[in-house]
């Protein structure tokens, strides 16, 4: 009996361990993933909302890759890999578009790590 109680003391915690270890390179991964949203609206009701086609053009011949470029509900998500891309976007798009649009960073709510912590932080918390 008293040689099996430090085999299953080690065993126990190589296990703690691994799942520690496990569960930090995992949230690790889920934070390395950041992509970023722009939208694009129209900022008056007589304004369209400008064709994916020009857009791209205008990020591709400043060099900013995205990932995609959606029409959605008289709005035009374009989706990037991190929030440098989008910023970088916003800039040029801002700068090349003609006035009448609001181009914004949408907020991630889509269970992402950083959407869960914010809704965290800004909820009030009641104990008993």
């Amino acid at each position: 009996m008293a040689l099996q109680r430090p085999f299953l003391r080690r065993l126990f915690i190589g296990l703690m361990t691994m799942a520690i270890f496990s569960v930090m390179f995992i949230a690790w991964a889920t934070l390395q993933n950041r992509e970023s949203t722009l939208a694009i609206r129209p900022a008056m009701q007589n304004v369209s909302v400008p064709d994916g086609f020009s857009v791209w053009h205008h990020l591709d011949a400043n060099g900013i890759q995205f990932k995609s470029i959606t029409p959605k509900n008289d709005t035009l998500l374009i989706t990037f890999e991190s929030s440098d891309q989008s910023a970088a976007a916003k800039a040029v798009l801002d700068r090349t578009l003609p006035r009448g649009y609001i181009i914004a960073a949408l907020d991630d709510d889509n269970g992402q790590p950083s959407a869960w912590l914010a809704l965290l932080r800004n909820t009030t918390h009641r104990f008993g």
